[in-house]
């Protein structure tokens, strides 16, 4: 994928990663999907980072044993030191002639850390493609919306 900002990672479901019957557990899923979104926000903040938050995760298909998975991961907001990340998983059967199709996705906030494991100032996000600022007004309203919640816990 050469879109700017983003990154994706591919491989094949494997027995290890499943149930007896054949079901990949969610739990590897999130676990490639917030790989892939440390991936994208340290290689934008050129920073480590580390996950601070992950919307609601919704599976719409089934991942089996041999499907052959594609995780992106596109920063699509940045604040202070906090990025957001867009994680979508597409699964594709290999054994037939169908496209991919999308099986899941979630917003994860990763944190820029310095050396000190303190939060570290990020670079701005600008947004260039229509769809992209369209993805940064809605992260950026989540962002706003989530800190005035923090406010009262």
């Amino acid at each position: 994928m050469t879109e700017k900002n983003a990154i994706t990672i591919s491989q094949i479901m494997m027995p290890y990663q499943a149930n007896i019957a054949g079901n990949v557990h969610g739990g590897e899923i999130l676990k490639i999907m917030d790989n892939v979104a440390g991936a994208a926000a340290g290689k934008y903040s050129r920073a480590n980072v580390v996950t601070a938050r992950v919307d609601e995760v919704q599976f719409l298909l089934p991942i089996y044993v041999g499907a052959f998975l594609s995780c992106t991961g596109k920063v699509v907001y940045v604040g202070n030191s906090s990025i957001e990340v867009m994680v979508s998983v597409d699964v594709e059967d290999l054994s037939t002639e169908g496209e991919p199709r999308k099986a899941l996705s979630a917003f994860f906030t990763m944190v820029a850390l310095d050396r000190s494991g303190r939060p570290k100032k990020v670079k701005p996000l600008i947004p260039e493609t229509d769809e992209d600022k369209e993805l940064f007004e809605i992260a950026e309203k989540k962002h706003q919306d989530i800190k005035k919640k923090k406010k009262y816990n």
